[in-house]
């Protein structure tokens, strides 16, 4: 199976290594894309595939085409890639905000997978929602999957629109811990700890209380439950947040990005 990825940022460069880490490929099925020539020099050093600088000599020969590439450069790519696109070759996405119709239509195709992945997926951490048109197979949804996993967990939803959702939860997600980490970071700080006395007790905190959840069959309340005792200083903290209502506002913030997630992918596809 020879596998292109167009676009050799960040997450275009994380699958490739990931899918040589797990060996599903080797390095001479595995391709990447990239138009900007001190990027695809940088690539070439490497040796995570053969680097491409033009979609001619890599795009007529790929089983599995990722599209890896900023959003607004699609009109473009489409242009690029129309007469080269086989109808029995998989597509890919993983562009914030374009729809599966809009690649279709734009490339003149039927197998088409859209994928939201994460930050962590960096790191083999990874959390990815996908969807697929009718005409992708159950053998290449199977396969798909493989390669995602290469990079954490993933999930196949049955509604392109829960992609959205998954955008404003784990897509963003990172981010809302990063800024909750900040704002512990910080009130460590005025407390009297120094910078890395903060950042330590701070960081090792969320990851011990995400490993007990993790291995654990306790729900968030439940564990809640264990770590407050009545009159405590965890209850003063929770009192605290329930009169501020941050957990209505953190979901709030959720509800905003799946908003804004939806709005930029009406603005693309009009």
């Amino acid at each position: 199976m020879k596998i292109l990825v167009i676009g050799g940022g960040n997450m275009g460069k994380t699958y490739a290594q990931s899918f040589l880490r797990s060996h599903i490929v080797q390095t001479e099925e595995m391709m990447i894309l990239e138009k900007s020539a001190p990027r695809a020099a940088e690539l070439q050093k490497e040796n995570i595939g053969n680097i491409c600088s033009s979609p001619e000599e890599c795009l007529p020969i790929a089983d599995l085409v990722i599209l890896a590439v900023k959003p607004q450069d699609i009109d473009d790519l489409f242009i690029r890639l129309k007469d080269l696109v086989d109808p029995q070759q998989v597509f890919i996405s993983i562009m914030a905000g374009i729809k599966i119709s809009t690649i279709k239509q734009g490339l003149g195709i039927e197998k088409v997978i859209r994928a939201m992945p994460n930050l962590p997926a960096q790191i083999g951490m990874g959390m990815t929602a996908f969807t697929s048109t009718d005409e992708v197979t159950r053998i290449e949804l199977t396969m798909v999957q493989n390669l995602l996993n290469t990079t954490g967990k993933s999930i196949y939803v049955d509604k392109e629109e829960l992609l959205d959702a998954a955008t404003a939860i784990s897509g963003s997600g990172p981010a809302y811990v990063f800024y909750c980490m900040q704002a512990f970071i910080s009130a460590a700080k005025s407390m009297g700890f120094s910078d890395p006395e903060a950042e330590l007790l701070t960081w090792q905190t969320f990851k011990g209380a995400v490993e007990l959840f993790h291995k654990n069959d306790l729900t968030c309340e439940e564990w809640i439950s264990r770590v407050a005792s009545s009159g405590g200083t965890t209850e003063a903290a929770l009192d605290f947040f329930s009169k501020e209502n941050v957990g209505h506002r953190l979901q709030g913030g959720a509800h905003a990005a799946r908003d804004r997630a939806i709005a930029l992918g009406t603005e693309k596809s009009s």
